[in-house]
C-alpha cells in the first residue's frame, strides 16, 4: 500500500485488485469472530462467544517499536496515514528463562529490580545500555575503542563481561535477533538495535512496543483511504484469472474477463506461484482466552519472546497477547498468537511450550504456511513481488522488504523527507 500512494504522488495511476473481499490479504484482521471459525473450518462459535462483531482478530499479530527511529513509525509519519489511525501502548515486554515468564530489563531501573541476573551481572549489563544509548555511529568519540563495523556482537559482548543469560535476553528479546546468527556479525546493527528498543521504552515505560486501536487491519485500510485520496481505484473481491505477458514483459491482468493494462504489477506471492521458492515454514496459532496470562502481571496487551536457546531450537517462538483494552476482542477476552518457524516436519509440538503458558485456551486456531520470496527482481518481467510475512513479533523485516520492492520499482532509494518536523520530544504527535 505504501508504494501505491508514493506511487500516485509520483504521478502513476494505481489499480488494486484484491480476492478477497477485505483489505490487507494475508495479514488482515479477521471480523465478526464467526468469520474466524468458518475461515479455519472450526465448528463454532459456541454461546461463550457473543458479540463477535466486537472481534478483530489478527491473522499476522506483529507489534511496532514506537521509536521515531523505528522504520515501521517513519512509514507512517512521513505517508501521513498516522491520520487514520490511533495507537496504544503495550502494556508488557517478557521473556522466558526456565519454564517462566520474566520481565524484560531495559532501563536502569528495570536492571536493578530484575529477577534474571545476579548483581554482577546487573553492573555489567547497565554499563552495555550505557554504550549503546550513547553510542552515535557518527561520532567516533562514542565508540570507546569498539570498531562498530569490524567487531562481532560476540566480541562486544565478552568485552562487556556478560554472562550467557544476559547475552541472551539482551540479544533475542532486546535487540530481537531470532537466532544466533548475529553474534558473529558486526557489532553496529544490534547496538543500533538495543538503542531502539530502549528510545522506544523512553516514551512510555511499560514496553516499547505500539499496536493500533480496532487491531492491525487498521493499517492496509488508512493506505487503502490515502490511496483513494490520491485518486487511487479499488476492486475488491474480485479473483486475478491470469497474468498475461509480452515478449516476457507483464502487459496486463486478466480479472473476471476484463482485461486491466499496466507497465508494473505488483503483488504478494499467492498470485504468482511459479515466480516464487519456498525457503521454510511458519506456524501460527491464534489462541482465544478468557483470561490474562500467568505471570504478566495481569497485563491486558504483551509480548513473550522464547529465545531459542531455551528450548533446544535455532529459532525463537514469539507469543503476542491483545484484548478488548484494544478493541479486538469482547470484555474479558484475550487473544493470544504463537508463532516461530518451523524446524520438523510436527511444528505443532514445537510450539507446545508456548501454549502451556497460556493454558487454559477456550478455543485454538492453527495455521501452518511457507515463507516465500521472489525468484527475482523484477527488472525483466516488471512483476514485482514481496516476501511473505515471517514469524517474527514486529515489522522490521517487513520494512526493509518494502524499502527492497520500491528500490526494484522506481531505480531510487526510498528516502523519509519531511518528518522532521515531528521531532520533538515532549509532543503528542510523536
Amino acid at each position: 500500500s505504501h508504494i501505491h500512494n508514493t506511487s500516485h504522488k509520483d504521478g502513476k495511476k494505481v489499480l488494486h485488485i484484491d480476492r478477497n473481499p477485505y483489505y490487507g490479504g494475508e495479514s488482515a484482521s479477521i471480523s465478526p469472530i464467526e468469520e474466524l471459525y468458518k475461515k479455519f473450518k472450526v465448528p463454532g462459535p459456541g454461546k461463550s462467544m457473543d458479540r463477535g462483531r466486537e472481534w478483530n482478530i489478527d491473522l499476522i499479530p506483529k507489534f511496532f517499536l514506537a521509536s521515531g527511529e523505528s522504520q515501521l513509525v517513519k512509514i507512517l509519519v512521513h505517508t501521513e496515514v498516522t491520520r487514520y489511525l490511533d495507537f496504544k501502548i503495550v502494556e508488557g515486554s517478557y521473556v522466558y528463562k526456565a519454564g517462566k515468564v520474566h520481565k524484560v530489563p531495559a532501563t536502569e531501573e528495570d536492571a536493578h529490580t530484575s529477577d534474571l541476573m545476579g548483581m554482577f551481572d546487573k553492573r555489567r549489563f547497565r554499563k552495555l545500555l550505557l554504550f549503546a544509548l550513547n553510542f552515535d555511529v557518527r561520532n567516533p568519540r562514542t565508540y570507546q575503542d569498539v570498531d562498530p563495523n569490524k567487531m562481532t556482537t560476540r566480541d562486544l559482548f565478552c568485552r562487556f563481561d556478560l554472562g550467557l543469560d544476559v547475552m541472551e535476553f539482551t540479544g533475542h528479546a532486546i535487540a530481537l535477533h531470532g537466532s544466533e546468527s548475529y553474534l558473529d556479525q558486526p557489532c553496529v546493527e544490534t547496538i543500533r538495535r538495543i538503542r531502539l528498543y530502549s528510545e522506544s521504552l523512553s516514551h512510555h515505560n511499560t514496553s516499547p512496543y505500539l499496536y493500533p486501536v480496532y487491531g492491525l487491519g487498521e493499517l492496509p485500510q488508512g493506505f487503502a483511504r490515502l490511496s483513494a485520496e490520491y485518486g487511487g481505484t479499488f476492486l475488491m473481491n474480485r479473483a486475478v484469472d491470469d497474468i498475461v505477458m509480452d515478449n516476457g514483459k507483464v502487459k496486463a491482468v486478466k480479472s473476471e474477463g476484463k482485461l486491466f493494462h499496466c507497465k508494473q504489477l505488483i503483488c504478494d506471492p499467492s498470485y504468482v506461484h511459479s515466480r516464487v521458492r519456498k525457503v521454510g515454514r511458519i506456524i501460527r496459532v491464534i489462541c482465544l482466552l478468557n483470561h490474562p496470562v500467568k505471570n504478566t502481571h495481569e497485563a491486558n496487551s504483551c509480548q513473550i519472546i522464547i529465545p531459542q536457546n531455551q528450548l533446544n531450537r535455532k529459532s525463537d517462538i514469539y507469543i503476542s497477547v491483545v484484548s478488548y483494552a484494544h478493541n479486538v476482542a469482547s470484555e474479558g477476552r484475550y487473544i493470544a498468537t504463537v508463532s516461530t518457524t518451523a524446524e520438523t516436519s510436527n511444528p505443532e509440538k514445537e510450539v507446545q511450550p508456548g501454549l502451556e503458558l497460556l493454558e487454559p485456551i477456550m478455543q485454538k486456531f492453527v495455521s501452518i504456511s511457507n515463507l516465500l520470496v521472489p525468484n527475482e527482481d523484477g527488472s525483466k518481467s516488471q512483476i514485482f513481488v514481496s516476501r511473505s510475512y515471517d514469524a517474527t513479533n514486529h515489522f522490521e523485516t517487513e520494512c526493509e522488504d518494502i524499502k527492497d520492492l520500491y528500490r526494484r520499482i522506481t531505480g531510487s532509494e526510498l528516502c523519509f523527507g519531511g518528518s522532521q518536523r515531528h521531532s520533538s520530544h515532549n509532543s503528542d504527535e510523536k
